[in-house]
């Protein structure tokens, strides 16, 4: 850790303000100035947070969304409580971790506590929106970090979409780059409004920028039925030649980052 970048981090405006109207981070600020312009969170809205560690983002929806709401979060790492939320320790990609969102989601436990109505047998309760502040771990070089990024956007993409309902919103982070509008392509073909959005409280050395997916389509446009997120990042990747096809080549020669990297590296 550089001298100039502690200096810096104890000057900085946000945290100071973060921390004294008590929220964990000075990302906070960042989904506070998100929903001031999207509204993507309203009165009695179901809520996940994934990459909800250290809890900022969480605390946010737990506000917006009032008594009646339901806010669930999840990340690798352990967060401590935050009154009103309910959080998930593991792995958003993880068929166990799913499996305990959607029970949590289906008891219905609201902020305020009380039970949120039961549904229908044949019934299964979604979220309204799904918020995410998630990164990987920064190894200091900018392409593979930025690669990195891209797949795990898609990855949260993928697995989180068939828990939003029709109409739902859907925010995360997205780091600009090489590769970029593969992402935004896609989400284009499932959301009726797709916007880069860069908060005042993004740092101004950051290359992070927040991609704002409002109005989920009851199903994706005709050229993305059956396709995933994380398909039609590669099959840009490979139209950009930014990656061979991975049947061409071995797959230690494909370009490193573009491949779900092992949780031990």
């Amino acid at each position: 850790m550089s001298k100039r970048w502690f200096q810096a981090h104890q000057r900085d405006t946000w945290r100071r303000q973060a921390r004294s109207k008590g929220y964990r981070a000075r990302s906070a600020f960042k989904l506070k100035q998100i929903q001031e312009k999207f509204t993507l969170i309203r009165e009695g809205d179901l809520i996940l947070d994934v990459g909800s560690h250290p809890g900022g983002w969480t605390q946010v929806s737990v506000e917006e969304t009032g008594p009646n709401g339901l806010v669930i979060g999840i990340d690798l790492l352990a967060s401590a409580p935050i009154e009103g939320a309910q959080m998930v320790i593991g792995d958003v990609t993880e068929t166990t971790s799913q499996e305990l969102i959607l029970d949590l989601l289906q008891a219905g436990t609201k902020v305020d506590g009380t039970s949120l109505p039961p549904v229908g047998a044949d019934e299964t309760r979604l979220f309204n929106t799904i918020v995410s502040d998630i990164s990987p771990r920064l190894t200091g070089q900018y392409d593979r970090d930025q690669a990195i990024s891209l797949e795990l956007v898609a990855m949260v993409f993928d697995f989180t979409m068939p828990l939003l309902v029709p109409g739902g919103s859907f925010v995360t982070k997205i780091f600009q780059g090489t590769g970029i509008e593969g992402v935004v392509n896609a989400a284009k073909q499932r959301f009726s409004r797709v916007q880069r959005f860069s908060p005042e409280a993004s740092r101004n050395s950051s290359s992070e920028v927040f991609l704002v997916c409002k109005n989920k389509l009851p199903r994706p446009k005709k050229g993305s039925r059956g396709t995933s997120v994380a398909q039609e990042l590669n099959t840009h990747l490979e139209s950009e030649g930014i990656i061979q096809h991975k049947d061409s080549v071995p797959i230690d020669s494909v370009k490193s980052g573009f491949r779900r990297i092992p949780k031990k590296e």
